[in-house]
Protein backbone atom coordinates (compact mmCIF):
# COMPACT_ATOMS: atom_id res chain seq x y z
CA UNK A 1 0.00 0.00 0.00
CA UNK A 2 0.99 3.67 -0.70
CA UNK A 3 1.29 6.02 2.60
CA UNK A 4 2.21 9.46 2.89
CA UNK A 5 5.16 10.93 5.13
CA UNK A 6 5.19 14.44 6.45
CA UNK A 7 8.03 15.30 7.89
CA UNK A 8 8.71 19.03 9.06
CA UNK A 9 12.13 19.03 10.56
CA UNK A 10 14.10 16.77 8.14
CA UNK A 11 17.23 16.51 10.29
CA UNK A 12 18.59 14.25 12.96
CA UNK A 13 16.86 11.48 14.84
CA UNK A 14 13.17 13.17 12.57
CA UNK A 15 15.61 12.58 9.42
CA UNK A 16 17.23 8.99 10.50
CA UNK A 17 13.25 7.89 11.50
CA UNK A 18 11.86 8.59 8.53
CA UNK A 19 14.90 7.40 5.85
CA UNK A 20 14.46 4.39 8.00
CA UNK A 21 11.24 3.40 7.58
CA UNK A 22 10.56 4.71 3.81
CA UNK A 23 13.41 2.54 3.07
CA UNK A 24 12.36 -1.05 5.46
CA UNK A 25 8.81 -1.05 5.32
CA UNK A 26 6.95 -3.13 2.98
CA UNK A 27 5.06 -0.42 2.17
CA UNK A 28 5.52 1.86 -0.87
CA UNK A 29 6.22 5.17 1.63
CA UNK A 30 6.37 8.75 0.01
CA UNK A 31 8.23 11.29 1.64
CA UNK A 32 8.31 15.15 2.07
CA UNK A 33 10.06 17.41 4.16
CA UNK A 34 10.98 20.43 5.22
CA UNK A 35 14.71 21.60 6.52
CA UNK A 36 15.58 21.03 9.86
CA UNK A 37 15.42 24.54 11.42
CA UNK A 38 13.54 27.42 12.68
CA UNK A 39 11.60 24.29 14.70
CA UNK A 40 8.71 26.70 16.24
CA UNK A 41 8.13 28.02 13.26
CA UNK A 42 7.82 24.33 11.39
CA UNK A 43 5.52 23.74 14.72
CA UNK A 44 3.52 26.78 13.96
CA UNK A 45 3.18 27.23 10.18
CA UNK A 46 4.05 23.66 8.53
CA UNK A 47 0.25 22.46 7.92
CA UNK A 48 -0.05 25.76 5.79
CA UNK A 49 2.75 24.36 3.83
CA UNK A 50 1.98 20.54 3.18
CA UNK A 51 -1.59 21.56 2.64
CA UNK A 52 -0.67 23.40 -0.85
CA UNK A 53 2.26 21.05 -1.49
CA UNK A 54 1.04 17.01 -0.98
CA UNK A 55 -0.32 15.21 -3.92
CA UNK A 56 -3.75 13.76 -4.64
CA UNK A 57 -4.37 12.27 -0.90
CA UNK A 58 -7.09 9.52 -2.63
CA UNK A 59 -3.98 7.43 -3.47
CA UNK A 60 -2.70 7.05 0.00
CA UNK A 61 -4.02 3.86 2.41
CA UNK A 62 -2.66 6.46 5.38
CA UNK A 63 -0.58 9.50 6.31
CA UNK A 64 2.11 9.82 8.90
CA UNK A 65 3.93 12.54 10.72
CA UNK A 66 5.52 13.75 13.84
CA UNK A 67 5.46 15.97 16.66
CA UNK A 68 6.61 19.16 14.88
CA UNK A 69 2.97 19.11 12.56
CA UNK A 70 0.06 20.68 13.77
CA UNK A 71 -1.97 18.05 12.73
CA UNK A 72 -5.47 19.00 14.05
CA UNK A 73 -4.31 22.47 11.62
CA UNK A 74 -3.49 20.36 8.48
CA UNK A 75 -7.09 18.23 9.05
CA UNK A 76 -8.51 21.84 9.41
CA UNK A 77 -7.21 22.60 5.98
CA UNK A 78 -7.93 19.23 3.93
CA UNK A 79 -11.61 17.88 5.67
CA UNK A 80 -12.43 14.50 4.64
CA UNK A 81 -9.74 14.27 2.33
CA UNK A 82 -7.10 13.47 4.73
CA UNK A 83 -6.40 9.48 4.85
CA UNK A 84 -6.30 7.52 8.54
CA UNK A 85 -3.25 9.24 10.07
CA UNK A 86 -0.60 8.20 12.74
CA UNK A 87 1.74 10.70 14.53
CA UNK A 88 5.10 9.58 15.71
CA UNK A 89 6.63 11.58 19.00
CA UNK A 90 10.27 12.23 18.72
CA UNK A 91 9.49 14.68 21.25
CA UNK A 92 6.69 16.40 23.18
CA UNK A 93 6.80 20.42 24.07
CA UNK A 94 4.95 19.55 27.70
CA UNK A 95 8.72 17.75 29.22
CA UNK A 96 11.28 19.39 26.84
CA UNK A 97 14.03 20.65 29.00
CA UNK A 98 14.30 24.62 28.84
CA UNK A 99 17.65 26.61 28.09
CA UNK A 100 18.82 28.69 30.58
CA UNK A 101 16.82 32.27 30.46
CA UNK A 102 14.15 30.41 28.51
CA UNK A 103 10.23 30.51 29.82
CA UNK A 104 7.96 28.12 28.02
CA UNK A 105 5.36 28.76 25.64
CA UNK A 106 2.09 26.66 26.38
CA UNK A 107 1.43 27.13 22.80
CA UNK A 108 3.32 24.20 22.12
CA UNK A 109 2.52 22.17 24.19
CA UNK A 110 -1.33 22.81 23.73
CA UNK A 111 -0.52 22.01 20.01
CA UNK A 112 1.00 18.21 20.87
CA UNK A 113 -2.41 17.95 23.11
CA UNK A 114 -4.89 18.50 19.96
CA UNK A 115 -2.32 17.04 17.41
CA UNK A 116 -2.73 13.94 18.82
CA UNK A 117 -6.57 14.42 19.60
CA UNK A 118 -6.04 14.91 15.57
CA UNK A 119 -4.48 11.70 15.09
CA UNK A 120 -6.40 8.45 14.46
CA UNK A 121 -3.00 6.46 15.86
CA UNK A 122 0.03 8.21 18.37
CA UNK A 123 3.16 6.11 18.90
CA UNK A 124 5.49 7.58 21.24
CA UNK A 125 9.47 6.17 20.54
CA UNK A 126 10.27 4.90 24.18
CA UNK A 127 8.15 3.50 27.75
CA UNK A 128 10.26 6.58 29.17
CA UNK A 129 8.97 9.08 26.72
CA UNK A 130 5.19 7.59 27.00
CA UNK A 131 5.27 7.59 30.73
CA UNK A 132 6.83 10.98 31.30
CA UNK A 133 4.74 12.33 28.84
CA UNK A 134 1.45 11.16 30.86
CA UNK A 135 2.73 12.39 34.06
CA UNK A 136 3.28 15.67 33.32
CA UNK A 137 0.13 16.24 31.23
CA UNK A 138 -2.80 16.87 33.82
CA UNK A 139 -0.24 19.36 35.72
CA UNK A 140 -0.11 21.22 32.42
CA UNK A 141 -3.96 20.94 31.68
CA UNK A 142 -4.28 22.68 34.73
CA UNK A 143 -1.74 25.66 34.03
CA UNK A 144 -5.08 26.79 32.26
CA UNK A 145 -7.33 29.38 34.46
CA UNK A 146 -10.34 27.75 34.15
CA UNK A 147 -12.02 24.85 31.99
CA UNK A 148 -9.73 22.09 32.46
CA UNK A 149 -10.05 19.67 29.81
CA UNK A 150 -9.13 16.75 31.65
CA UNK A 151 -10.94 14.03 29.49
CA UNK A 152 -8.26 14.41 26.93
CA UNK A 153 -5.97 13.08 28.89
CA UNK A 154 -7.53 9.29 28.49
CA UNK A 155 -8.63 10.11 24.89
CA UNK A 156 -4.97 9.90 24.11
CA UNK A 157 -3.79 7.02 25.88
CA UNK A 158 -6.37 5.14 24.47
CA UNK A 159 -4.94 5.66 21.19
CA UNK A 160 -1.41 5.67 22.04
CA UNK A 161 1.54 2.84 22.13
CA UNK A 162 4.92 2.56 22.16
CA UNK A 163 7.69 1.35 19.39
CA UNK A 164 11.04 1.95 19.86
CA UNK A 165 12.82 3.48 16.61
CA UNK A 166 14.47 1.28 13.94
CA UNK A 167 18.54 2.13 13.78
CA UNK A 168 20.67 1.56 10.74
CA UNK A 169 23.46 -0.32 11.00
CA UNK A 170 26.39 -1.80 8.84
CA UNK A 171 25.11 -4.41 6.37
CA UNK A 172 26.14 -8.11 8.37
CA UNK A 173 27.02 -6.31 11.56
CA UNK A 174 30.28 -4.60 12.19
CA UNK A 175 33.68 -5.94 12.01
CA UNK A 176 34.17 -5.70 15.71
CA UNK A 177 38.43 -5.10 15.55
CA UNK A 178 40.22 -3.88 18.18
CA UNK A 179 40.07 0.14 18.13
CA UNK A 180 43.28 1.49 18.69
CA UNK A 181 43.47 2.06 22.11
CA UNK A 182 46.64 4.32 22.53
CA UNK A 183 45.54 6.69 23.47
CA UNK A 184 41.66 6.02 23.38
CA UNK A 185 39.22 7.71 21.26
CA UNK A 186 36.17 9.24 23.00
CA UNK A 187 33.01 9.92 20.80
CA UNK A 188 30.90 12.46 20.91
CA UNK A 189 27.78 11.85 18.62
CA UNK A 190 24.80 14.05 19.63
CA UNK A 191 23.70 17.44 18.52
CA UNK A 192 25.82 20.72 19.41
CA UNK A 193 22.72 21.99 21.53
CA UNK A 194 22.01 22.89 25.46
CA UNK A 195 19.68 19.94 25.51
CA UNK A 196 22.58 17.41 24.87
CA UNK A 197 24.86 19.12 27.86
CA UNK A 198 28.21 19.76 26.42
CA UNK A 199 29.46 21.58 29.92
CA UNK A 200 29.46 18.02 31.99
CA UNK A 201 31.00 15.98 28.98
CA UNK A 202 33.70 18.58 28.53
CA UNK A 203 34.10 18.83 32.54
CA UNK A 204 34.71 15.26 32.91
CA UNK A 205 37.36 15.03 29.90
CA UNK A 206 39.25 18.04 32.16
CA UNK A 207 38.90 15.98 34.82
CA UNK A 208 40.39 12.95 33.37
CA UNK A 209 43.23 14.99 32.00
CA UNK A 210 44.18 16.61 35.50
CA UNK A 211 44.83 12.59 36.38
CA UNK A 212 47.19 12.94 33.60
CA UNK A 213 45.21 10.10 31.06
CA UNK A 214 45.04 10.69 27.56
CA UNK A 215 42.79 10.36 24.98
CA UNK A 216 41.48 11.67 21.33
CA UNK A 217 38.36 12.67 20.70
CA UNK A 218 35.90 12.88 17.79
CA UNK A 219 33.48 15.55 18.07
CA UNK A 220 30.72 14.48 15.76
CA UNK A 221 27.06 15.23 16.04
CA UNK A 222 24.73 17.97 13.74
CA UNK A 223 24.75 21.81 14.72
CA UNK A 224 22.31 23.55 13.24
CA UNK A 225 23.22 27.19 13.99
CA UNK A 226 25.75 28.58 15.46
CA UNK A 227 28.54 26.78 17.19
CA UNK A 228 28.06 26.62 20.74
CA UNK A 229 30.90 28.05 23.22
CA UNK A 230 31.80 24.50 25.20
CA UNK A 231 32.47 23.10 21.37
CA UNK A 232 34.69 26.84 20.80
CA UNK A 233 36.50 26.58 23.81
CA UNK A 234 36.89 22.74 23.81
CA UNK A 235 38.98 23.05 20.69
CA UNK A 236 40.99 25.82 21.67
CA UNK A 237 41.94 24.11 25.34
CA UNK A 238 42.12 20.48 23.50
CA UNK A 239 43.67 21.24 20.51
CA UNK A 240 45.56 18.00 18.63
CA UNK A 241 43.55 15.42 20.67
CA UNK A 242 40.37 16.34 18.41
CA UNK A 243 40.75 14.47 15.68
CA UNK A 244 37.61 15.03 14.11
CA UNK A 245 35.46 18.31 14.45
CA UNK A 246 32.07 18.93 13.55
CA UNK A 247 29.40 16.98 11.39
CA UNK A 248 30.31 13.71 9.36
CA UNK A 249 27.74 14.31 6.08
CA UNK A 250 29.13 10.61 4.76
CA UNK A 251 27.18 7.66 6.61
CA UNK A 252 30.05 5.38 5.58
CA UNK A 253 32.44 8.07 7.19
CA UNK A 254 30.36 8.33 10.75
CA UNK A 255 30.43 4.72 10.82
CA UNK A 256 34.32 4.29 10.65
CA UNK A 257 34.60 6.58 13.46
CA UNK A 258 32.41 4.67 15.49
CA UNK A 259 34.30 1.43 14.52
CA UNK A 260 37.41 3.26 15.71
CA UNK A 261 36.15 4.43 18.70
CA UNK A 262 36.31 3.00 22.09
CA UNK A 263 34.13 5.21 24.91
CA UNK A 264 30.88 6.90 23.74
CA UNK A 265 29.54 9.55 26.75
CA UNK A 266 25.99 10.94 26.83
CA UNK A 267 25.20 13.74 29.43
CA UNK A 268 22.24 14.47 28.30
CA UNK A 269 19.41 16.26 29.72
CA UNK A 270 17.31 15.56 27.14
CA UNK A 271 16.79 12.08 25.25
CA UNK A 272 13.53 9.85 24.75
CA UNK A 273 15.14 6.68 22.74
CA UNK A 274 19.28 7.93 21.70
CA UNK A 275 19.84 6.63 18.42
CA UNK A 276 23.37 7.89 18.17
CA UNK A 277 23.97 5.91 21.46
CA UNK A 278 22.58 2.51 19.99
CA UNK A 279 24.89 2.93 17.04
CA UNK A 280 27.92 3.75 18.73
CA UNK A 281 27.29 0.82 20.96
CA UNK A 282 26.38 -1.42 17.97
CA UNK A 283 29.71 -0.55 16.27
CA UNK A 284 31.70 -1.35 19.39
CA UNK A 285 32.46 1.58 21.95
CA UNK A 286 32.09 0.98 25.87
CA UNK A 287 28.92 3.77 26.98
CA UNK A 288 29.03 5.82 29.78
CA UNK A 289 25.57 7.15 30.37
CA UNK A 290 23.26 8.91 32.73
CA UNK A 291 21.21 6.36 34.79
CA UNK A 292 18.34 7.97 33.84
CA UNK A 293 16.30 9.25 31.06
CA UNK A 294 15.67 6.01 28.33
CA UNK A 295 19.13 5.04 29.05
CA UNK A 296 17.74 2.44 31.18
CA UNK A 297 15.50 1.17 28.83
CA UNK A 298 17.54 0.73 26.13
CA UNK A 299 20.92 -0.76 28.04
CA UNK A 300 20.65 -4.63 29.00
CA UNK A 301 20.47 -4.53 32.60
CA UNK A 302 23.57 -6.94 33.15
CA UNK A 303 25.68 -3.64 32.27
CA UNK A 304 23.51 -0.85 34.28
CA UNK A 305 26.61 -0.90 37.26
CA UNK A 306 29.21 -0.73 34.83
CA UNK A 307 28.23 2.04 32.24
CA UNK A 308 25.32 3.79 33.88
CA UNK A 309 26.36 6.78 36.12
CA UNK A 310 24.28 8.25 39.32
CA UNK A 311 25.96 12.08 39.34
CA UNK A 312 29.09 14.07 37.45
CA UNK A 313 31.03 12.92 39.77
CA UNK A 314 30.68 9.07 39.44
CA UNK A 315 31.03 9.91 35.49
CA UNK A 316 34.72 11.20 35.55
CA UNK A 317 35.23 8.04 38.26
CA UNK A 318 34.09 5.48 35.70
CA UNK A 319 35.53 7.66 32.71
CA UNK A 320 38.89 7.60 34.66
CA UNK A 321 38.77 3.76 35.07
CA UNK A 322 38.00 3.06 31.55
CA UNK A 323 40.66 5.27 30.44
CA UNK A 324 43.16 3.87 32.48
CA UNK A 325 42.07 -0.11 32.21
CA UNK A 326 40.35 -0.09 29.14
CA UNK A 327 41.48 -3.71 28.52
CA UNK A 328 39.83 -5.09 31.36
CA UNK A 329 36.87 -3.79 29.56
CA UNK A 330 36.25 -4.48 26.10
CA UNK A 331 35.23 -7.95 26.13
CA UNK A 332 32.15 -6.12 27.28
CA UNK A 333 31.88 -4.58 23.28
CA UNK A 334 30.56 -8.20 21.55
CA UNK A 335 27.49 -8.58 24.60
CA UNK A 336 26.51 -5.02 24.18
CA UNK A 337 27.14 -4.81 20.09
CA UNK A 338 24.81 -7.58 19.94
CA UNK A 339 21.69 -6.36 22.60
CA UNK A 340 21.89 -3.40 20.05
CA UNK A 341 20.70 -5.50 17.30
CA UNK A 342 17.22 -5.59 18.83
CA UNK A 343 16.65 -2.16 17.54
CA UNK A 344 17.97 -3.29 13.69
CA UNK A 345 15.47 -1.61 10.99
CA UNK A 346 15.48 -5.30 9.75
CA UNK A 347 13.50 -6.05 13.14
CA UNK A 348 11.82 -3.02 13.69
CA UNK A 349 10.03 -2.46 10.14
CA UNK A 350 8.19 -5.61 10.40
CA UNK A 351 6.25 -4.40 13.46
CA UNK A 352 5.81 -0.89 12.15
CA UNK A 353 4.51 -2.10 9.50
CA UNK A 354 1.41 -3.96 11.58
CA UNK A 355 0.97 -0.43 12.55
CA UNK A 356 0.68 0.89 8.90
CA UNK A 357 -2.09 -2.21 8.32
CA UNK A 358 -4.10 -2.02 10.97
CA UNK A 359 -4.09 2.27 10.22
CA UNK A 360 -4.84 1.40 6.58
CA UNK A 361 -8.06 -0.89 7.85
CA UNK A 362 -9.02 2.46 9.43
CA UNK A 363 -9.76 4.06 5.43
Amino acid sequence: MKFLFLEPFFGGSHRDFACGLRDHSKHDITLLTLPARFWKWRMRGAALHFAREIPALHDYAGLITTDLMSLSDLKMLLGAQLPPTLVYYHENQITYPLAQGETRDVQFGFTDITTALAADRVLFNSQTHFDEFFTALPGFIKLMPELHPLWVIDKIRDKAGILHPGCRFLPGGPDLAEPETSPPLIIWNHRWEFDKNPDDFFAALDAALAKRLEFRLALLGENFQKVPKPFIQAQKRLGERIVCYGFEKSRAAYQQWLLKGAIVISTAHQENFGISMVEAIRHGCLPLLPDRLAYPEILPPAFHDRFLYASQRDLERKLTRLLANYGKFKDCRRPLAAAMETYAWDRMAPRYDEELDKLADLK
